[in-house]
């Protein structure tokens, strides 16, 4: 799902890095000081999620989370999204600096829309499961259009690999679906006040 340094053109660069600075502010805007430990620990999550890597024939693929990091954290998935990326990208060379803000935004963004999507539905105990399986199969959906779409703006020749790009993570879609359906009905059970729509 990352993106490595030395593929985008200045603007997609440019445009990611401006998208990421606006919603790491608006995430810090909207988050409240008794929840920075929260947010730490699914920062942390989604920073270990990332490096367990699935085969997929000759490619492989990685779990992400954002889903359930855009149901949790709402606007502030951005700077936890943020943080963890930078941390892999010092740590194991994980996609790169340069390209952090179009990585952050790919994962970020869609973990933000899923939010917003499945909010509604995490108010009731019947629908909670299906919004853990939306949100997480969904934002995997957008984060590797998103990316196929900064490779294809980039230059034309990358749509072949873009296009092999969102078939690849379709099954981690579904993986990364019921993962986080399963988190969200037992954190809803348990906690659901650690959940937006819960409060």
């Amino acid at each position: 799902m990352h993106i490595s340094e030395g593929i985008l053109s200045a603007p997609i660069l440019l445009g990611g890095a401006s998208l990421t600075a606006v919603g790491t502010v608006i995430g810090l805007k909207k988050l409240d000081l008794d929840r920075i430990m929260e947010v730490s620990m699914l920062t942390a999550t989604f920073f270990v999620a990332s490096l367990i890597h699935v085969p997929i024939g000759p490619a492989s693929i990685h779990l992400v989370l954002n889903g359930l990091l855009g149901i949790m954290l709402g606007w502030a998935c951005f700077p936890a999204i943020l943080v963890g990326l930078l941390l892999q990208a010092v740590f194991f060379q994980y996609g790169g600096l340069t390209v952090l803000g179009v990585n952050a935004v790919n994962m970020a963004l869609p973990a933000v829309l899923c939010f917003y999507l499945t909010r509604p539905l995490l108010n009731s105990e019947k629908t909670r499961p299906l919004a853990g399986f939306v949100a997480g199969s969904g934002a995997i959906l957008l984060s590797a259009v998103f990316m196929a779409l900064s490779l294809a703006f980039t230059d034309s020749g990358f749509l072949a690999t873009a296009k092999i790009t969102v078939l690849a993570n379709i099954p981690i879609m579904v993986i990364e679906g019921f993962i986080t359906m399963f988190i969200v009905s037992f954190i809803g059970r348990v906690h659901p006040e650690l959940l937006w729509g819960g409060r």
